[in-house]
């Protein structure tokens, strides 16, 4: 009878999983054939009904505690022929993020109401299946379908761009589309790569993600092993983006739309997070402890790099666009410290960023809708406008510089405490290659992103109040205008310049409820991502240690230590 219960509900988070993912489409499908009017609506329906089956799923799933998935790997087959299978199920950490992407998505659905009335049905339908391949990417248990999703997402959010955005949305979604599918390609010749491996060894295909993470960290030998990571490295770091090949985000994000801009900085870009963790991280630990040195100076050149550049912007969205790779490269720190604090921080920081940033996009997207500028040189002063709007910025500002007791301190904190401590002492559960030097640089990045955020908000929300001369409305939109009056037409969901609505309200507070709730108590998200944590960084203790005997003092060392001993 256990069995049968087990094996019922192991059916039962299946058939969740896949309504989650598959809801979305189906309503992309029938919003294609609906009446215009009716897209928004069945877009809304559509998104809140797959994060109600997501939800569902993480209510009952069975592993919150204990690092496994569920439904266990498996499933019917997709190419028979190399054994591809359509195999999904989450973990504690894909799970989070998921949920993380579930609840953006109805966000910027309703979000875009008074935003986007230019081909409605065509936009609500790419997001919905925009919506469809990223929940597909985080459950996917087959590296083959993971890469669909992956690299599925490239679509939708080339078109929401190229269609909806602003006056250079052409020069964007190429140069996205450039960078994105180039690095993919990095990623797609891996897993090829290991798979093929994989045959030739036991003559049989397997494209599970833990079998090929087991076989790829146990058979291959370092040297493969070092340039397999490097190129899953350089397949992820566009999409994360890391420092230098980040050029395409703040474009990207500056002429999208506002859910557009959303999305891509709220889950979009924790693909490439995701990707380092769940993919080159375990499957090759030698080339992760032997690249974690470099990667980690690329990730504090992206830290200070982009900080400054924030200094000099004008554009509020620019500004917080470039904030995105500053923040990004201390969340990738703390993956490379190879050790569970600053794993723990890196993870915690894909969500909290995802919510922070995101929600600074929609504000800003909100006063963009009023005024039509974004240049603070134009604009600002607008708390004497808007103090409603005003209050979220300032508290979504402050959850993103990391203020004690809202979200971002926690996944801030340890990642530069796991990149503190990750040093060369052996006699430690897990030796590191970075350390104090590296922290103290990404530190001085964060003091550098404090300040500029308190700049954007002492000009953008304080001071004197300026306003736009001339509205810009109709002439060139940001949303997709092309001079059919597509941001803010909607006059009657907000009345002009003034504050925000109702409908604009009861998007932030779920977003701000989240943030104060992980700031405030933290610990079970922390034990949830824990033991995947643990599992994941298993082979690094070992292989950091002979990472840190192949450096030239080390080998001095023992070569001492040898000759000692010949004495003895």
């Amino acid at each position: 009878m256990g069995d049968l219960d087990l094996a019922a509900g192991s059916e039962l988070n299946m058939n969740l999983i896949w309504a989650s993912i598959l809801i979305p489409v189906a309503t992309a499908a029938v919003i294609a054939v609906a009446n215009a009017r009716a897209a928004r609506g069945l877009a809304a329906v559509g998104s809140l009904a797959s994060l109600g089956a997501l939800a569902a799923f993480a209510w009952q799933f069975p592993a919150w505690s204990t690092g496994g998935v569920s439904p266990e790997p498996g499933g019917c087959a997709w190419i028979a022929s190399i054994n591809a299978t359509l195999g999904i199920g989450f973990d504690s950490v894909s799970l989070l993020l998921a949920l993380l992407e579930a609840l953006l998505i109805p966000i910027c659905v309703i979000g875009s109401w008074s935003a986007i009335t230019d081909r409605q049905r065509e936009y609500y339908g790419w997001f919905m299946l925009l919506h469809a391949s990223i929940l597909l990417a985080f459950a996917a248990r087959d590296v083959l379908l993971f890469y669909v999703g992956y690299e599925f997402t490239l679509v939708p959010l080339l078109f929401i761009i190229a269609i909806w955005g602003g006056p250079e949305r052409r020069q964007a979604a190429h140069k996205l589309f450039l960078y994105t599918f180039l690095g993919s390609l990095f990623f797609l010749g891996s897993i090829l790569f290991v798979g093929w491996q994989h045959h030739a060894s036991t003559g049989l295909w397997s494209w599970d993600m833990g079998t090929l993470s087991s076989f790829a960290s146990t058979r291959l030998p370092a040297n493969t092993q070092y340039w397999l990571f490097a190129a899953l490295l350089a397949g992820f770091a566009v999409k994360v983006p890391l420092f230098p090949v980040h050029t395409w985000l703040p474009l990207a994000h500056n002429q999208a739309p506002t859910a557009g801009s959303v999305i891509l900085a709220g889950t979009l870009l924790k693909l490439g997070t995701y990707g380092i963790f769940r993919l080159a991280l375990p499957m090759a630990p030698e080339g992760g402890a032997a690249l974690a040195v470099f990667a980690a100076v690329l990730c504090t050149v992206a830290v200070i790099y982009a900080a400054l550049i924030c200094w000099v912007q004008t554009d509020a969205k620019k500004l917080v666009a470039y904030s995105s790779v500053s923040h990004l490269g201390i969340c990738m720190l703390g993956l490379f410290a190879l050790n569970p604090i600053g794993a723990q921080g890196s993870v915690l920081y894909m969500i909290n960023h995802g919510l922070s940033t995101g929600a600074l996009f929609l504000l800003i997207g909100m006063a963009y809708e009023r005024y039509h500028v974004k240049d603070m040189d134009q604009i600002g002063g607008l708390a004497k406008r808007m103090p409603v709007w005003a209050f979220f910025m300032v508290f979504f500002t402050m959850s993103s510089i990391g203020l004690p007791g809202l979200n971002g301190f926690v996944g801030e904190y340890l990642c530069l405490f796991g990149t503190y401590i990750a040093t060369g002492d052996a006699s430690t559960k897990y030796p590191g290659l970075l350390g104090p030097g590296f922290a103290l640089v990404a530190g001085t990045g964060l003091i550098l992103g404090a300040m500029y955020m308190l700049l954007l908000v002492g000009r953008y929300v304080f001071g004197p109040l300026r306003e736009p001369k001339a509205d810009s409305h109709g002439k060139h939109g940001h949303d997709g205008s092309h001079g059919h009056d597509a941001h803010g037409a909607d006059h009657g969901d907000h009345d002009g310049h003034g504050d925000l609505t109702g409908r604009e309200v009861g998007l932030l507070v779920p977003l701000a409820l989240v943030c104060l709730f992980i700031g405030i108590y933290p610990k079970p998200i922390l034990q949830a991502i824990g033991p995947v944590v643990e599992r994941t960084l298993a082979p690094y203790p070992a292989a950091v240690e002979r990472a840190l005997m192949s450096k030239p003092q080390a080998t001095e060392a023992v070569q001492a230590q040898a000759k000692e001993d010949d004495r003895g």
